[in-house]
């Protein structure tokens, strides 16, 4: 576990769902149901990044640990690399997790797969990915597919992602979960890198790391997590967590 940091970021400004973190869930905050949920992975020290401090109190006054970034980072990717530098100069931790803070129903297993491929293989990152099952995702371009080659078991190396149907022809087709480990190197790497052509034409950050050579190692599993997104999520989170 000391080697590896699980860094949630969190914001209050959200379009469809204002104050999404703090939102209520049976009685507790959305944003302390994800920190639960890596607590209970114990795959590595579960630290909130945010830039509110209404948010930090409440993850304080729970006992966890927040810390404090920037409010002008344009992606999440951003403010976890400022979170990490701030939590370990020393550069002990070896292997960083990015979970999504609106994903308060997340199995923990899937946190602790995150991180799998990279301490099985060469990837510089590694993501997850469920197969699809509902027709009317496959064609959904809200529902980003994973395209990769299989290198062994519930494992790709991804070769693409997209918001098109892809790949054509016969086959499974994968709904990727955007939920990320990362080397620290390629962490460091990665936010380093321009905005790349592929990325910003399929508004997919992770385009940006295969388009300048980077590995993304891909984990099937078995389903994807809610992410909370409109009131109508938050409703299905809070009966998953009744």
């Amino acid at each position: 576990m000391d080697d590896t940091l699980v860094l949630i970021p969190a914001r209050m400004a959200s379009t469809r769902l204002p104050g999404k973190p703090l939102a209520d869930i049976n009685g507790r905050a959305m944003i302390l149901h994800v920190l639960d949920r890596a607590r209970e992975a114990g795959i590595g020290r579960p630290v909130i990044c945010t830039d509110s401090a209404e948010i930090a109190a409440e993850v304080t006054g729970d006992g966890g640990e927040a810390v404090m970034t920037r409010s002008d980072h344009p992606s999440g990717s951003d403010r976890i690399h400022e979170a990490l530098k701030a939590l370990d100069p020393g550069g002990k931790v070896r292997f960083v997790i990015n979970v999504q803070g609106d994903l308060p129903t997340i199995d923990p297993a899937l946190i602790r797969e995150s991180v799998a491929p990279l301490k099985e293989g060469q990837a510089d990152i590694a993501t997850l990915a469920t197969e699809i099952a509902d027709e009317a995702e496959k064609t959904n371009p809200n529902v980003v597919k994973a395209v990769g080659t299989p290198i062994g078991e519930n494992r790709l190396r991804a070769l693409y992602f997209t918001r098109a149907t892809a790949p054509s022809g016969g086959g499974p087709l994968y709904h990727h979960i955007g939920l990320y480990a990362y080397r620290r190197a390629a962490l460091e790497k990665f936010v380093a890198l321009s905005p790349s052509p592929l990325e910003r034409r399929e508004r997919l950050e992770q385009l940006r790391a295969l388009e300048n050579g980077m590995r993304i190692d891909i984990a099937i599993v078995a389903t994807a997590p809610l992410g909370v997104d409109t009131p109508e999520d938050l409703e299905k989170a809070r009966l998953a967590l009744g």
